[in-house]
C-alpha cells in the first residue's frame, strides 16, 4: 500500500484466519492471514509513519497478535467496541456485512469519529487479565456443576463431585497465581493495600480493577462512574421524563463490583448508611445497591487518586 498522505487511517476485520485491512483516504484493500507471517507481511505493506490510526474490532482474542504488534511498531491502535461500529455503519445506511466491506466501514469510522488512542494494557496486565477472567470461568463452572449436584440422578453424583472438587482446586491455584502476580509490581501492591483498606474490597475486587479499569485514579467522579457503566442516563424527551438508567459500561467490572458491594453494604459503616438512608426515602433496593455500587468506585477513584487509606477517607466522607 503506497501513500503520500500525512495522516491515514486503517480498518481492521479480524477473522479466526484472515485480516481484512483497509485505508480510507486511498479505499486500498488487501487481505492478509492472521499469522505472525501474515501480519509481518502487512506492516510491511502499511506506510508506518502516516498512520494516524488503526482501528479493529474487539473480538475476544483474535486481534491480539494483531494489536501486539502494532504496538511493538510504536503504530497508534485502537479496540473499538463492535456495537458502535455497526451503529456508525447503520447511521450510514449500510446494511450488509462482508469482510472487505467490513473494514471499510472500520477505516471510515475512524477517520469520522476518531476514537482516542488510549495505552494499551503490556503483557504482566494482560496476565493478570486472563488470571482474572479465568477465575471468573472457574466460579460459573462450579455453580453449575453445584446446581446439577442437586438434581442429577444419585448415579451421576460422584462424577459430579469429582468435578467440583477440580474446579475448586483451579480456582484455589488461580486465586495463588493472582496475588503472586498483584505482588509483583510494586505500583500495583501499593494500589492493592489503598483500595483493601476499604471494608468491603478485597482481593477479587482490587485485582479485577488493577486489570480492568487501568483509568482508576486519572479520571474524575463521572467519568470513572460513566466507564464502569453505573451512571445512570436520561431519557427525557419533550415533556416526557423517562426512568434513568445504568448502560453500557464494562460488565466484567461491574460484576465484580456489585459482589462487593453486596459484602460493603453489611459490613462498611458508610455504605450501609448510605443504602439504608436512600431505602428509607423509599428508593428500590436494586436502584440503592447501584447508587452504593457508584459511590464505592467513586471513592476507590479518589484513593488511589491521592495514595488515601480507608481510615482517612473514612473521617472525609
Amino acid at each position: 500500500m503506497k501513500t503520500n498522505l500525512s495522516a491515514i487511517h486503517i480498518g481492521v476485520d479480524v477473522g479466526k484466519f484472515e485480516l481484512d485491512l483497509c485505508c480510507h483516504q486511498t479505499g486500498e484493500h488487501f487481505t492478509v492471514s492472521n499469522s505472525p507471517s501474515g501480519i509481518r507481511q502487512a506492516f510491511k505493506q502499511l506506510p508506518l509513519r502516516a498512520i494516524d490510526r488503526l482501528v479493529v474490532e474487539a473480538t475476544g482474542r483474535q486481534e491480539q497478535a494483531l494489536v501486539q504488534t502494532a504496538q511493538k511498531q510504536g503504530v497508534p491502535v485502537v479496540i473499538a467496541q463492535p456495537i458502535a461500529v455497526r451503529r456508525f455503519a447503520g447511521a450510514l445506511g449500510i446494511l450488509a456485512k462482508t469482510d472487505k466491506l467490513e473494514s471499510r466501514v472500520i477505516a471510515h469510522y475512524a477517520a469520522v469519529m476518531q476514537p482516542a488512542v488510549r495505552q494499551l494494557p503490556d503483557k504482566t496486565t494482560r496476565q493478570l487479565k486472563d488470571l482474572t477472567v479465568r477465575r471468573k470461568q472457574v466460579i460459573g463452572m462450579l455453580t453449575m456443576e453445584k446446581n446439577r449436584l442437586q438434581v442429577m440422578p444419585k448415579f451421576l453424583r460422584a462424577d459430579i463431585r469429582k468435578s467440583i472438587a477440580n474446579l475448586q482446586r483451579q480456582r484455589q491455584k488461580l486465586d495463588v497465581h493472582i496475588l503472586q502476580l498483584s505482588e509483583h509490581v510494586a505500583v500495583w501492591r501499593e494500589r492493592r493495600q489503598i483500595m483493601e483498606s476499604m471494608t468491603g474490597v478485597g482481593v477479587t475486587l482490587s485485582t479485577t480493577l488493577l486489570s480492568d479499569l487501568q483509568e482508576l485514579g486519572t479520571l474524575n467522579s463521572k467519568q470513572i462512574a460513566a466507564l464502569v457503566g453505573v451512571a445512570p442516563m436520561n431519557r427525557d424527551s419533550g415533556k416526557m421524563r423517562g426512568k434513568r438508567r445504568i448502560r453500557g459500561g464494562r460488565a466484567h467490572v461491574r460484576t465484580v463490583l456489585f459482589m462487593a458491594t453486596l459484602s460493603a453494604i453489611q459490613h462498611n459503616p458508610v455504605i450501609r448508611a448510605f443504602y439504608q438512608k436512600l431505602v428509607a426515602k423509599g428508593k428500590n433496593r436494586k436502584v440503592a445497591v447501584v447508587a452504593c455500587m457508584r459511590k464505592m468506585i467513586v471513592l476507590l477513584n479518589a484513593m488511589v487518586r491521592d495514595g488515601t487509606y480507608w481510615q482517612e477517607m473514612n473521617s472525609m466522607v
